[in-house]
């Protein structure tokens, strides 16, 4: 292949790609700030060098690793749900890569992929079997010397903000060594996710929640230890809650107390645990508006979806799969107490695209605590993003947005999916320029704010 084309993903209308080109060249070098991703902070911490291409660029990718199984390629030889591999193995993997480069054919692991090997590593070679091994030689031989170690790449990838996702938990050491390290001067802040401690019919649950310490023997104290640990959180940095279900749904239960009793005893039914869980949403809002942290919603999602991919390689591993989801009555209790509260703040995700224009935009356009998060998962590409743009701006103006998220757990592809977003919203704004909806000057505001202000307005930063 040759050098990623430097007007890659600009419109195709010569007239609208001038415009869009300058709007870009405008905002290409300003700072990354990423609220939402799954980032572990140890390897920030601990700076170590990347075991090999293969731990870095495969296997902590479902992106990747999903789209290799789908074409037949087996996830035990991509080392999935391991740690780094032997290097026979590690080398195995990435030689499977390189054979099924096609597989990632028109899909934006493909951008993000070919992104990275040439802006981190110079790779600018189409990847197939036959220089497999000279670019896996060639990665390994970078990643050995210091400015391709953690920290160095945190610094060129110019990185301001780095959230991640933790469990509440965690004792967020990671985090503290890097807040104390004057090396590092990215903030690297945790997110409070626990969905984990709401799936009260969960096999393990009743263990599982006794590691938010405090006594849980009882409503009262599990709610006082979420609190006491979101608190935690805070003091190490957070700034956002995370929420993720298979649906919306957010209403208060007139007798918690009595649903977690049953959760303890293992008496739960399946409607009074999807109710617990619903009324544990409508507490974290609550929550939110006492201590600030922003409330980050994205239902719709059936997890863990092959069962027996779950029991051999874990969590997490390409098989989460969306599901239709509804927004306007699932979240009417909440937003009817909550959403009109000075302050609070709910970041609205989806993977359902039909709801942006149906419900997301508008709740944003009214509520002055909702906005609409950008596309992410299944959506993060090209043509959702810019279906997205339109279907939300139209209605709720981009002041409603969220700002790129780029949810990720391959560190290397933060830079090219943060470029590609850049890319399109300058299209788009250019599109906006030519049709004399805008003028030029308000399109590089606009864009700036949606790099910069927009996403430090929203997760307040």
């Amino acid at each position: 292949m040759a050098a990623p084309h430097p007007d890659r993903l600009l419109p195709a209308d010569p007239g609208v790609r001038s415009i869009a080109r300058r709007l870009y060249d405008e905002v290409r070098e300003l700072p990354i700030v990423s609220p939402h991703g799954h980032v572990d902070p140890r390897i920030l911490r601990d700076d170590t060098p990347f075991a090999d291409p293969t731990s870095l660029f495969i296997q902590p990718d479902h992106y990747v690793t999903r789209l290799l199984h789908a074409g037949g390629v087996s996830m035990r030889d991509l080392g999935v749900g391991e740690g780094p591999l032997p290097d026979d193995r590690a080398r195995k993997a990435w030689r499977l890569l390189c054979e099924n480069w096609h597989l990632l054919r028109g899909t934006p692991v493909r951008y993000w992929f070919e992104s990275s090997l040439a802006d981190v590593f110079g790779i600018i070679a189409r990847p197939s079997s036959s220089n497999a091994d000279d670019l896996y030689d060639r990665i390994a031989s970078l990643l050995v010397s210091p400015s391709r170690r953690p920290r160095a790449l945190l610094r060129q990838f110019g990185i301001d903000f780095l959230a991640t996702t933790d469990d509440p938990a965690d004792d967020l050491a990671a985090h503290q060594a890097l807040r104390d390290d004057p090396q590092v001067a990215t903030t690297v802040a945790p997110t409070f996710r626990p969905d984990r401690y709401f799936a009260v019919d969960r096999p393990g649950w009743v263990s599982d929640v006794k590691e938010l310490g405090g006594d849980v023997g009882d409503y009262a104290g599990f709610i006082a230890a979420l609190e006491e640990r979101r608190r935690y959180f805070i003091a190490h940095g957070a700034v956002s809650a995370d929420h993720g279900a298979v649906d919306a749904g957010a209403a208060p239960h007139d007798h918690p107390d009595r649903l977690y009793r049953a959760a303890l005893a293992g008496t739960i039914t399946a409607a009074e645990a999807t109710a617990f869980r619903r009324h544990m949403i409508f507490e974290m809002a609550r929550m939110s508006c006492d201590d600030g942290l922003v409330m980050t919603l994205h239902p719709g999602i059936h997890r863990n979806h092959h069962p027996a991919t779950l029991a051999a390689f874990g969590p997490d591993t390409g098989h989460d799969i969306p599901v239709a989801v509804e927004f306007t009555r699932a979240l009417q209790p909440l937003l009817e107490r909550f959403g009109t509260h000075p302050g609070f703040h709910l970041v609205l995700f989806t993977v359902d695209a039909t709801v942006y224009s149906r419900e997301i935009a508008p709740l944003a356009g009214f509520y002055p605590s909702v906005y609409a998060g950008a596309p992410w998962w299944f959506l993060d590409n090209p043509a959702e993003i810019r279906r997205y743009q339109q279907a939300v701006t139209e209605i709720a103006g981009f002041s409603r947005l969220s700002g790129f998220i780029d949810d990720t757990r391959a560190f290397c592809s933060i830079p090219a999916r943060h470029e590609m977003s850049r890319r399109l919203d300058a299209g788009f704004l250019a599109s906006l320029v030519a049709e004399h909806r805008l003028d030029e000057e308000e399109a590089v505001d606009t864009l700036t704010a949606l790099v910069t202000t927009q996403p430090r307005t929203v997760f307040k930063l």
